[in-house]
């Protein structure tokens, strides 16, 4: 699957119309991703609209490559330059190809100043939410009130020019305004904070840009229903849960197509190399319901025995396969499911090296954990044909809370990722207690839904420290947290200097074995997001 938009190759070109095709659809978005740390808010916002949106790189894409993918529309997100002093790599002959643009913050300005706008340094600067005035009709803020709060974060500002017609202000800057086919919004409306934040990309999408072809994913998710219903009927399923979106999307199809018949759907949560949130998420949401029995499985002798003297990742990750697929075949024998249900992915079968619809081969990115198991049991996959977004908005449709929907991604290999070299008992221990205490922080100080994913990894270097009065030696836990779209690029997320000591004070303090605390500030690339 094609992440992020680089260049128009003929094989990227490829890929888009393979994507075009799995969501039914013949119109594309670009969003340029500024760099932000709301970008992925940005996508989010898009996706649940049901359009198809492709994250492109501002440094490489060109206008000759929009001109070859053909968008209906271009977001361009906000971020931490200034248009004037270093203004962000981008082609801003975009902005004469007669394309939509809608414009936040940044993206505002770097419009505004393309057709001559002077974009200055604001005498008082806008941080956090401020009282927005609209006072001229515009397409971009139908169904939007006179006035509502919105999230301002800008030291910069657009100075009002008769070329623009403005739109709106808040106390200290113009806020909003259009040029042409250009649209523009100093606030952000892609934060909860701002007010009426969807009706502006709603407005932006279907009136703005004419988009027709918005993902069926109620009629998807009833066909898929009603597949489900006519393949099981009666007969007993075994659910793999993890408490993600995919899983759970799984899950309230099996609710709707068996229409909650007790006894029938068994979900399996496979314990031991998970954070321990995840565990606590899933009992949350799952361990009540009267029409799903759920059963936490304790693999983590099974995990530790079959990954000692494991090294590399791929290693480990064949390793890690084989424990997941015995546990379900087993529960399932001892259930008597005739099925196997997974939350599998397109995705997942692709960066596993599946073909496209031609059948033609692709290389293997990464093993996936759920691809090509071979169980002894018929393997239903409902979401196959989805993409993550696509599967999001069938969650939506069917009644999957938002916040199994949008949880910070974790992939199925749990903390095998997180643990450098041989994962054994001890550092198992290690990375799930450095895990919950960073997240439990992460909530308290209002910052988990700020950054795209947070983890903390055990690293395999040991340092001297000193514990009470005595020298000793503990091992490295290295925290990190990332702004990203679609976790194919990420920039490090800034978090204050308080917050890393406080978190790196009880990681020390609270769990023993641990004698340094460090924090990563390499972004992706060159690193990757996770260890593996």
């Amino acid at each position: 699957m094609l992440y992020t938009l680089k260049k128009a190759t003929p094989e990227a070109l490829a890929q888009i119309e393979e994507e075009k095709r799995i969501r039914q659809t013949k119109e594309i978005f670009l969003l340029f991703s500024l760099g932000s740390q709301f970008d992925h808010l940005i996508k989010q916002e898009i996706e649940k609209l049901g359009v198809f949106c492709l994250v492109a790189d501002p440094a490489r894409v060109t206008v000759e490559d929009v001109q070859k993918v053909k968008p209906i529309g271009i977001i361009l997100s906000g971020g931490p330059v200034s248009v004037y002093d270093t203004p962000p790599p981008f082609d801003e002959r975009i902005f004469d190809l007669g394309i939509p643009v809608l414009g936040i913050c940044l993206g505002f300005q770097l419009w505004a100043k393309h057709i001559g706008v002077k974009v200055v340094p604001a005498q008082k600067r806008e941080f956090g939410t401020h009282l927005f005035t609209l006072f001229n009709r515009s397409m971009l803020f139908h169904g939007c009130p006179p006035q509502m709060s919105v999230l301002e974060s800008h030291g910069d500002r657009v100075e009002a020019n008769e070329k623009i017609k403005i739109l709106g202000q808040t106390v200290n800057a113009l806020a909003a305004a259009e040029y042409k086919h250009l649209y523009g919004v100093q606030f952000h409306p892609e934060v909860t904070e701002t007010e009426f934040g969807p009706q502006i990309f709603k407005n932006f999408c279907f009136e703005i840009c004419g988009a027709k072809d918005r993902y069926p994913a109620a009629r998807f998710a009833q066909l898929k229903i009603e597949a489900l219903r006519q393949q099981i009927g009666d007969k007993k399923v075994l659910l793999a849960l993890s408490g993600g979106s995919d899983s759970s999307t799984c899950a309230y199809l099996l609710k709707h197509a068996l229409q909650g018949r007790k006894g029938q759907v068994l979900a399996i949560y496979i314990k031991g190399i998970d954070r321990p949130e995840d565990e606590a998420h899933v009992l949350e949401y799952f361990g009540n319901q009267d029409w799903l029995e759920l059963k936490v499985v304790d693999a983590t002798e099974k995990f530790l025995a079959v990954l000692k003297g494991k090294i590399t990742m791929r290693e480990k990750r064949i390793a890690m396969r084989e424990v997941y697929k015995a546990v379900l075949e087993e529960e399932a024998a001892l259930f008597g499911a005739s099925f196997i249900v997974q939350g599998t992915l397109y995705t997942d079968i692709s960066e596993s090296g599946g073909g496209y619809a031609t059948g033609a081969q692709k290389a293997q990115i990464k093993l996936h954990h759920n691809v090509n198991l071979g169980f002894n049991v018929t393997e239903i996959l409902p979401l196959s044909d989805c993409v993550k977004d696509s599967g999001r908005n069938i969650g939506r449709e069917i009644g999957v809370p938002e916040v199994l929907l949008t949880r910070h991604p974790f992939p199925g290999l749990g903390m095998v990722v997180r643990i450098e070299g041989e994962v054994n008992a001890k550092n198992l221990a290690i990375a799930r207690a450095a895990d919950q205490i960073y997240i439990e922080e992460l909530r308290r100080w209002k910052l988990y839904d700020t950054v795209w994913q947070a983890g903390a990894t055990v690293e395999q270097s040991i340092t001297t420290c000193t514990k009470g009065d005595d020298a000793t030696s503990g091992v490295v836990i290295c925290i990190w947290a990332v702004w990203s779209v679609n976790g194919f690029t990420a920039r490090r997320a800034r978090l204050s200097d308080d917050f890393l000591e406080h978190v790196a004070q009880r990681l020390s303090n609270e769990i023993r074995e641990v004698g340094e605390v460090t924090n990563r500030l390499t972004g992706k690339p060159p690193t990757t997001i996770e260890k593996g």
